[in-house]
């Protein structure tokens, strides 16, 4: 049995927030917990194509308060703001509430996890070389500004018979370091063969990042070296003539 843990659950709570934040008593909490699931899966299937890799949820006692994080934000803010009005108009449809969106720019898109994962999963559609595509992902994500990337495809592989797994890395990923900020990322890739599981995990740096002084700014004060050969003065006895 595998021992793996979510590398996104596994920092929530100490570098990570939570992706819903609300509290309700144990009668209410089942109900909330599927509209969260709803609102999530009605907005990726409706808006895949800009680039929408977290949604996260806040909630009052009379709104639901609704955060997209998006590589496009013109593409769901349209012309004046029309196309985010007539999402809040379908969301509070679909769920009975007061809803009110944020639209959060994505500051690196070319290093956010579930979009790389999409993209393969796009290009695996295509009926494009698993190979090929692993690869070009890998450059790809290294050459936007990540430490690391590892990426893992399983299921009918180029249409073979039987399914298997088949992965690649560049970089490192120091999944067990909590300071370490890996992004992680899955995506389905539904071919004619079948459905194709897509796993990525970016290294994009650390939380705590080094206090390196800037120019201009002193370092920390570096600490007297001591002289080799142990105590100082003439009482110690490295300072001494060898005996051969």
């Amino acid at each position: 049995m595998g021992q793996k843990t979510h590398p996104t659950g596994f920092r929530i709570g100490v570098y990570e927030d939570w992706r819903s934040r609300w509290y309700a008593n144990k009668h209410e909490f089942s109900e909330l917990l599927v509209e969260d699931f709803k609102i999530r899966k009605f907005i990726k299937a409706k808006y895949s194509f800009a680039g929408i890799p977290k949604i996260e949820i806040e909630r009052t006692r009379d709104a639901v308060k609704v955060i997209l994080f998006t590589a496009r934000p013109g593409v769901i803010i349209g012309r004046k703001g029309s196309e985010v009005e007539r999402i809040q108009e379908e969301l509070q449809t679909l769920t009975g509430r007061r809803i009110d969106i944020k639209i959060e720019e994505l500051a690196r898109p070319e290093i956010d996890a579930q979009l790389i994962s999409e993209d393969i999963a796009e290009q695996l559609k295509k009926r494009s070389s698993f190979r090929r595509t692993i690869k070009r992902a890998l450059e790809q994500t290294m050459d936007g500004g990540a430490k690391g990337v590892k990426v893992q495809l399983s299921g009918r592989l180029g249409g073979s018979e039987m399914s298997r797994t088949e992965g690649a890395n560049l970089g490192s990923i120091p999944l067990s370091t909590l300071r370490a900020k890996v992004d992680y990322g899955f995506s389905e890739a539904k071919t004619a063969q079948g459905h194709i599981g897509i796993k990525v995990w970016v290294h994009q740096g650390d939380y705590l990042k080094a206090d390196e002084p800037t120019e201009g700014q002193a370092g920390p004060p570096k600490r007297p070296r001591r002289p080799r050969g142990g105590g100082s003065g003439g009482g110690g006895g490295g300072g001494g003539d060898r005996r051969r």
